[in-house]
């Protein structure tokens, strides 16, 4: 669901000066595989309502390995009456730099169809773009970027490698982004750290965010979305809690396999921990 794919897409007073483009990563490693519950609120009732995965491999591009990753989110088949998602979120990105080479969707949503390629070209400061929405024909066009551009999927990546100890609550931080065909220089809110009780980590530290979203099909736009992390290396999306166009979402992380680092930051745990 585009809850995990924009938790994950990141200027408003006061902007930490420009952003800083380079990054190392310390926070994941290719084999990590993340998987959340999705539970939906109308009214006074809470469902699950679907689930979301992200993972992490290597790929191969024009003879160099790349890493490939992969957003997935889906309501549960009984709820596809009500609104149903399938939305597939794809990014290449440079081992060393995360900057994206290419970027895939394909998304369901209701009664809309989604579908974008977009090539990165760094040197010429383009991405060339291929689109379609439900049943038009496919546009072909290209956007101008800054070399500080990131994918919607990368973002997020790059947002986990970000060093948090460095900002003050309420400092903001900038992440540009390529969506739709169009380039949103967006930014990430730190709000502190936080304890909160996780179903699978038990009582855990985190730090506490909150992105700028892009309003669109689900969701809502501005800062409605707050996002907690492991407070650790990994920084990986424990629980996510944001309003949505019709109700509210939580997404609650209930597996995880292949963490680059030891899961550190918890306080009282649960037993039996996957590792």
């Amino acid at each position: 669901m585009k809850a995990l794919a924009l938790t994950i897409s990141l200027l408003i007073s006061p902007i930490l000066g420009a952003q800083n483009c380079s990054i190392t990563n310390n926070a994941f490693k290719a084999g990590e595989d993340l998987h959340w519950k999705i539970q939906y609120n109308w009214g006074a009732i809470w469902m699950d309502a679907g689930e979301a995965n992200f993972k992490v491999d290597y790929a191969e591009i024009n003879n160099r390995a790349v890493y490939h990753f992969t957003g997935f989110g889906a309501t549960y088949p009984k709820y596809d009456w009500f609104y149903k998602v399938r939305d597939k979120y794809e990014s290449y990105a440079d081992t060393s730099t995360l900057k994206p080479l290419r970027f895939k969707r394909e998304a369901y949503e209701g009664g809309t169809y989604t579908y974008d390629d977009y090539i990165f070209n760094a040197s010429k400061s383009k991405v060339y773009t291929v689109s379609r929405r439900n049943k038009k024909p496919a546009k072909v066009d290209s956007v101008s970027i800054t070399k500080c551009t990131n994918d919607v999927m990368t973002a997020i990546y790059y947002a986990r490698n970000l060093d948090f100890s460095k900002y003050k609550p309420k400092d903001t931080i900038p992440i540009t982004f390529v969506l739709d065909g169009e380039v949103f220089p967006s930014y990430i809110r730190y709000l502190g750290k936080e304890t909160i009780n996780s179903d699978i980590l038990g009582k855990v530290r985190c730090i506490k965010f909150r992105p700028k979203l892009i309003e669109g099909t689900i969701f809502k736009g501005g800062e409605g979305m707050t996002v907690w992390v492991t407070d650790d290396e990994n920084k990986i999306p424990v629980y996510v809690e944001t309003p949505i166009i019709v109700g509210t979402v939580k997404v609650k992380l209930f597996k995880y396999t292949n963490l680059r680092n030891k899961v550190d930051c918890i306080i009282e745990s649960k037993t039996a921990l996957p590792k």
